[in-house]
């Protein structure tokens, strides 16, 4: 973990401003000192980074730390660093999902719907994100049944999530991240999304349009494949899940 998170931290992948934030189930008063040693530790291992998340945690004697997709809890003292979930063993229920969950939902909000491409029935039950590349698969196998997902009374909004990344190793935008902006450029979104959901190509085309930011915030949140799957609740569901499955998954709350 130590080499992992070293290498997300030395590859700049932290663009987000710190913040802190309050836990009524703290294990440990939030202290901006400790804070600030925390934050000091994990600079010293990469200098410069810079953070999304730094919060108290149940785990006494530990800060949890949401950076670049990752998840870790470090020692007040900035001396150790624990990477794994945290399961209270009396409530049978693991906080670092319910973390994770709390963060995605409140990092969502802030993506405007006229960013993304929305399938819905008229009154939905449940609204579920989706992060999709239109190449992949399984992405392709989860779109194929999007009509018995919307009478399932679920609306299912995408952001775009081009798997080879923005550019290739020349620096030169992917190929798939062409096409998905040409995807979002094009005057019919939704028709353009499930034509190239069945390789069906769109008409190259450029605007203003949110893909790398949609990336982007899918890397902050740990995406590292597609689809994947969030619930209203920001829990993950997963990745291909048939449309039965996904609405007794939903009834259930995840």
């Amino acid at each position: 973990m130590l080499k992992k998170l070293s290498f997300a931290l030395f590859a700049g992948a932290f663009a987000l401003a710190a913040c802190a934030a309050d836990r009524k189930d703290a294990g440990v008063a939030a202290n901006p000192a400790a804070e600030q040693v925390v934050r000091a530790a994990l600079q010293k291992l990469a200098p410069g980074v810079q953070f999304d998340e730094i919060s108290t945690s149940p785990l006494p004697g530990f800060y949890q730390v949401i950076a670049s997709g990752q998840l870790v809890y470090v020692s007040t003292d900035g001396k150790y660093m624990l990477n794994g979930d945290l399961v209270d063993l009396d409530a049978r229920q693991n906080l670092s999902d319910r973390a994770w969950a709390g963060f995605r939902k409140a990092e969502l909000a802030k993506v405007p719907a006229a960013k993304r491409i929305v399938f819905s029935p008229p009154h939905p039950k449940y609204t579920i994100t989706v992060f999709s590349d239109v190449n992949c698969g399984y992405c392709r196998m989860f779109h194929s049944h999007i009509d018995q997902i919307n009478a399932e009374g679920i609306a299912v909004e995408y952001l775009a999530w081009p798997r080879e990344g923005l550019t290739t190793t020349a620096g030169n935008p992917t190929d798939t991240y062409k096409e998905m902006v040409s995807v979002w450029c094009a005057a019919d979104r939704k028709a353009a999304f499930t034509a190239a959901k069945h390789g069906q190509a769109p008409k190259p085309a450029t605007c203003p349009n949110p893909v790398k930011d949609e990336y982007d915030l899918g890397v902050k949140l740990g995406v590292t494949g597609t689809p994947m799957i969030l619930g209203p609740d920001g829990m993950v569901l997963g990745g291909y899940v048939p449309p039965d499955k996904l609405l007794k998954m939903l009834e259930k709350g995840g």
